[in-house]
This record gives C-alpha cells, structure tokens and sequence, in this order.
C-alpha cells in the first residue's frame, strides 16, 4: 500500500516537473514560422513520407514477430 502511495506522488512530481521545466518562448509577432513563402513546408518532411512509413511498417512487423518468438518458446 505504501508502495503505491510513493509512486503516485513521485509520478505527479515527475508529471509537475515537467509541466514546469517545458519552458518556450512565444512566439514572434506576425508567426514568424515556416519557410518565407506560404508553399513551402517548415520541415522537409514530405519528401521521405513514404521511406518513414515503409520503415515504421518493417519496425511493426519486426516486433511483432520478435514477440510472437518469445511466446511460442
């Protein structure tokens, strides 16, 4: 019992210091992100959408066959 006690309140304070410690900057008048014309993205992040996602799918289903392993033995 007590052992859940202490865990929860050392979660909370993990959980408010983080809350605490995140701290960002606004930010600048006139949003100041992104690239200088509306068009363009402010990562480029779509020119490997499909690398990600065929990686994030090998990543699945290598888990799930390194989990399925474990279970058989």
């Amino acid at each position: 019992m007590m052992k859940n006690i202490v865990k929860t309140f050392v979660t909370a304070f993990i959980l408010l210091g983080s809350f605490l410690l995140n701290a960002q900057t606004p930010p600048p008048p006139g949003g100041g992100t992104g690239g200088t014309t509306p068009e363009t993205a402010a990562a480029p992040i779509d020119m490997y959408i499909f690398i990600l996602a065929a990686a994030a799918i090998l990543f699945i289903v290598l888990y799930a066959k390194r989990v399925h392993r474990k279970q058989i033995v």
